[in-house]
């Protein structure tokens, strides 16, 4: 197995001189905390003050981490994708708003979604966060409260808005399962977790009997992840359906360490990150390892984890296409894990959040803050734009 992430000629053939230059900058700028914070505070005021600063931010932090506004911009980046091999995950990355009417609308976009990705030959999954669809009080209360044996707390109110829920994502994943296009269900905080994590091992005992249309997510940062992970198979194995796993280390860390300790509770975050490793390696092993009924993404932009599982399917001896282990990075980010993998023909996309500006900026400017949390990553990715446009300008 001969698979390296070093060429950045394969990394960045798909971007001009230009676009690496302003993808320079704006890591360069992610780096900084302090303006990372600035960014996330004043941008947000900016535009509802009505200043003209939509077309700056389509040009530089828009262009760099989202398809575009509309679908049909989105197809014109997959496309452009699909000429280099790589898949996509589209994700509509509008920040949830409170209210029915809004949930509604959410789903509506989420199912146009689906029916696009089936007109595409490199769109297999779309993303859903729940709390596009439910709201975060909901899903708090069905977190925190005793539970019925029914599996629901006893509050009339709750159970009809849950309900609504239920209905909104089994109409969700009734076109899902029509079209052939899985549904990623996005984890969240540990304290609406639950709720989620029930509602998607319903679903995926519906629509995974005979293929996996239902992928469940597991933020392996957090230290009951793995054997969560180990009991979900369990109940697959036992109800008869196939498990959906979609593996990331996590989003949230700072905001669940600051909570538990605020709310005096155990961290449920690892306590290091050597630890966030070896669950996320062991979770990746294990469902390398089960593959007869476990279909796995593996969404990292960790060298080493991507490595580790590309040489467990050739000890398998499993092809790097093999349909049942796909391989995932940001859009905007990991290009050289991503194209350097597609040229090896390894099932490899790019997350693509699409959606109207100034409704996507809360979900720009928490990657910012994600990233800007993780300076190894960043420096990396420094390292291979600078080694790129080097060999560009020695040419």
């Amino acid at each position: 197995m001969n698979l390296s992430f070093d060429n950045t000629q394969n990394a960045f053939a798909y971007k001009s001189t230009a676009d690496l230059k302003r993808a320079k900058f704006l890591i360069s700028t992610i780096q900084s905390p302090i303006m990372v914070t600035l960014a996330t505070k004043i941008t947000p005021i900016l535009l509802k003050l009505g200043l003209p600063i939509h077309g700056l931010l389509r040009s530089t932090v828009f262009k760099q981490f989202v398809g575009g506004e509309t679908l049909e911009e989105s197809a014109r980046v997959a496309k452009l994708l699909s000429s280099y091999g790589v898949q996509v995950i589209l994700d509509y990355g509008v920040e949830a708003k409170e209210g029915e009417s809004n949930f509604d609308n959410v789903t509506e976009h989420i199912i146009e979604a689906i029916d696009f990705a089936a007109t595409q030959s490199n769109i297999p999954f779309i993303s859903v966060k729940l709390t596009g669809v439910a709201s975060h009080i909901l899903l708090e209360n069905l977190n925190d409260a005793p539970r019925l044996r029914s599996g629901i707390h006893d509050s009339e109110s709750d159970n009809a808005a849950w309900q609504r829920v239920r209905e909104r994502m089994y109409a969700i994943c009734d076109v899902a399962q029509e079209k052939g296009v899985g549904i990623l269900i996005d984890a969240e905080e540990t304290w609406i977790q639950d709720p989620i994590d029930r509602l998607a091992i319903e679903l995926m005992g519906i629509y995974n009997k005979e293929k996996v249309i239902v992928y469940n997510t597991y933020q392996l940062y957090r230290n009951d992840r793995f054997s969560f992970l180990q009991l979900s198979h369990r109940i697959a194995k036992e109800q008869g359906f196939l498990l959906g796993a979609k593996l990331v280390r996590g989003a949230y860390m700072e905001k669940e360490r600051a909570r538990a300790q605020q709310m005096n509770y155990p961290s449920p975050i690892h306590v290091d990150k050597a630890s966030t490793d070896k669950d996320f390696d062991a979770a990746a092993k294990y469902c390398i390892e089960n593959l007869d009924s476990i279909s796995l993404l593996l969404a990292s932009h960790n060298e080493q984890s991507n490595i580790q599982i590309a040489n467990e399917m050739a000890r398998l001896n499993l092809s790097n296409d093999f349909k049942k282990v796909h391989f995932s990075q940001l859009y905007g980010m990991g290009d050289h894990i991503t194209f350097n993998m597609a040229v090896k023909g390894y099932n490899v996309s790019k997350y693509l959040p699409f959606g109207p500006i100034c409704e996507v900026i809360p979900y720009l400017m928490r990657r910012a803050e994600e990233n800007s949390s993780v300076n190894g990553q960043t420096n990396k990715e420094l390292v291979m734009i600078n080694t790129e446009l080097a060999r560009r300008k020695a040419k």
